[in-house]
């Protein structure tokens, strides 16, 4: 059970490091945006699972009752990443920030 948790929380943090690359290196808000929101929801889902994983590795109830608390924070995760994520991206577009274009070359 600590090899899955381990493999869960690595490729975790592997999704976090490709969005805070995708956040450094895309050109505008708005991709900057879903690289944050797609990677950041997905990665931290991994590494709660990683933690559940490692907590019923050693089964208790105390145990059980905190991995059932901590899946219910990746559920919450899971619904609200989008909402802001769309949230924002509303007020961005009403605010009047102009999405990246590609310069066209003179000839």
């Amino acid at each position: 059970m600590s090899v899955i948790a381990t493999l869960f929380i690595v490729l975790g943090l592997l999704f976090f490091a490709v969005g805070t690359l995708g956040i450094l290196r895309l050109p505008d808000f708005y991709t900057r945006l879903q690289a944050a929101g797609k990677c950041d929801s997905l990665a931290a889902i991994l590494v709660l699972i990683g933690i559940v994983c490692h907590l019923l590795g050693d089964f208790s109830l105390a145990n059980l009752l905190v991995s059932i608390k901590i899946l219910l924070i990746g559920g919450f995760i899971f619904v609200a990443s989008p909402a802001a994520t769309h949230a924002i991206t509303a007020a961005a577009l009403i605010v009047g920030v102009e999405p990246w274009t590609k310069e066209k070359k003179r000839p």
